[in-house]
């Protein structure tokens, strides 16, 4: 069967009413998500993964991705309107784009960066369509070797997310890997750091963790800061119109900037932030009006804009090929299919064809409901950065232990997820990212398994390596992102700010 029969087949099951319902709640509350300052699609999506699971494999994906790039629809409003970012990605389109507002042009800045989104995000599918399947029958050659060393990468990569201290990133880490080791070991059948509590022998469950860690950590951060409103302009559907001159300055930007967001998304860490902001330093370095930057720009908003939303794409080829999450949110959509009894890897596309297939073509009717609900809703949608803690607190709450509670109908599950909530705002408090710790506790089996095999195959001579060219290459590849991080990155988020 050829591809393009594998995307009518997968349109068909898309088209499925319980799968499209799925796909419009999922991007409405990203959406929504996106333009709530703090509350960003990692909190959403814990929130958001134990509901997943009362539906099938194939909707539970769709939810929860129709969150995650529905947020960074979301995240351009208030970064236009009020000049405070919804979601990471979008803080370099504040610069750009609330000048534009100030000036009177919110609505065509609106206008570019919803299009720029949706072109971008279509061009992403289809990169996805067409690279996922042979990458995966190329990965059917990877031994544990191989997957232990591109476990090694993601894990140095993603302790970065801490910003200027990766030491911090690299002890949540181990911290997360520590706590997936809690239970039953699955090869010598005996309990490990159990302390003699029964509920503790089938382990630390992912969900209640994550729902406490981001959820109710949330709910207290809320709680305990004050409430400041935002003034929040107004913006009428008849004002959603880029003049001639701020269409054309848009079209090479947005290609320029899908094209950007393509080769990051497959990066490990943050690639829709170093994306957008690499968008932002390029197109600030070759325009002839460099003047025009940070004074409302239109590039400076349709070319991040559109990078982020491709490097969201792409971000799944590396989950959906090799089963190894390379960004954070990949993760919960990782832990999410397992779940289910769905592992993904090398041989995913060939033994859930209907899942993947499915999946990419509920992606393109997304990305398509995103285009047309964003432009005539832009104006309710931004309202909702304007709730109160108040109506917020008790949703959220809500939602987070009915969400434990009916993982596993434990309320030990509860207990975990608000005992992980104080260890989450403490732990913000001090300055710890939340999310290696989460990646650590949804990874840690996985590098265990490698670990092991690896280490028997080796039986103590580690000059077999020298039979693995592509477990050197990956290994050699560490030290090479690390100085492209710290150093090439560095470079780039100044540049894309201040001449």
């Amino acid at each position: 069967m050829s591809g393009l029969e594998h995307l009518l087949q997968g349109f068909q099951i898309a088209l499925d009413p319980a799968n499209l319902m799925m796909c419009l709640i999922g991007v409405i509350l990203g959406t929504m998500v996106g333009v709530l300052p703090g509350l960003g699609p990692i909190e959403a999506m814990a929130i958001m993964l134990p509901i997943s699971i009362r539906f099938g494999p194939l909707a539970g994906l769709i939810l929860l991705a129709g969150v995650w790039y529905g947020a960074q629809y979301g995240g351009s409003t208030t970064s236009i309107l009020v000049n405070i970012p919804g979601e990471a990605s979008s803080v370099i389109t504040t610069i750009d784009g609330y000048q534009m507002t100030r000036k009177g042009r919110a609505g065509a800045a609106l206008a570019v960066s919803a299009i720029g989104s949706f072109v971008a995000g279509t061009i992403g599918i289809v990169i996805l369509q067409l690279f996922a399947p042979p990458l995966a029958a190329a990965a059917l050659s990877f031994g544990p070797p191989e997957y232990l060393a591109i476990m090694l990468l993601a894990f140095v990569a993603l302790s970065t997310l801490s910003g200027d201290n990766p030491l911090k990133g690299a002890m949540m880490i181990a911290f997360g890997a520590f706590l997936s080791t809690i239970g039953i070991d699955r090869i010598a059948g005996i309990q490990r750091f159990t302390m003699g509590i029964p509920n503790m022998m089938y382990g630390i469950n992912f969900v209640p963790v994550a729902v406490g860690l981001f959820g109710i950590a949330e709910i207290i951060r809320l709680a305990l800061n004050p409430y400041v409103p935002s003034p929040m302009k107004s913006v009428r559907f008849r004002e959603l119109y880029p003049n001639r001159e701020e269409t054309r300055r848009s079209i090479m930007p947005i290609l320029r900037g899908s094209f950007i967001g393509s080769l990051f998304g497959m990066l490990p860490g943050t690639p829709a932030v170093l994306a957008s902001f690499t968008s932002y330093s390029v197109e600030k370095s070759i325009s002839p009006r460099k003047a025009e930057f940070g004074k409302g720009a239109i590039e400076g908003v349709a070319g991040p804009e559109s990078a982020n939303n491709s490097a969201v794409i792409l971000a799944l080829v590396p989950l959906l090929c090799l089963g190894i999450p390379f960004a954070p949110v990949a993760a919960l959509l990782l832990a999410g299919l397992e779940m289910h009894n769905v592992t993904p890897g090398p041989l995913f596309i060939q033994d859930n064809p209907d899942i993947f297939w499915g999946f990419i073509a509920a992606m393109y009717l997304g990305n398509f409901l995103l285009l047309i609900l964003n432009l005539p809703l832009v104006g309710l949608f931004a309202r909702v950065a304007t709730l109160r803690p108040r109506v917020l607190i008790p949703i959220i709450g809500v939602l987070c232990l009915f969400g434990s509670y009916m993982t596993r109908m434990a309320l030990f599950d509860v207990w975990v997820m608000i005992g992980a909530g104080i260890v989450g705002f403490i732990l913000t408090r001090f300055g710890f990212p939340l999310v290696p710790l989460v990646l650590g506790m949804v990874l840690g089996n996985i590098l265990e398994d490698n670990l092991r095999v690896t280490t028997q195959w080796l039986n103590g001579d580690f000059s077999l390596l020298l039979t693995r060219p592509i477990t050197l290459v990956i290994l050699a590849l560490i030290p090479v992102y690390v100085f492209f991080i710290r150093l090439a990155g560095k470079k780039v988020f100044r540049n894309g700010i201040k001449e």
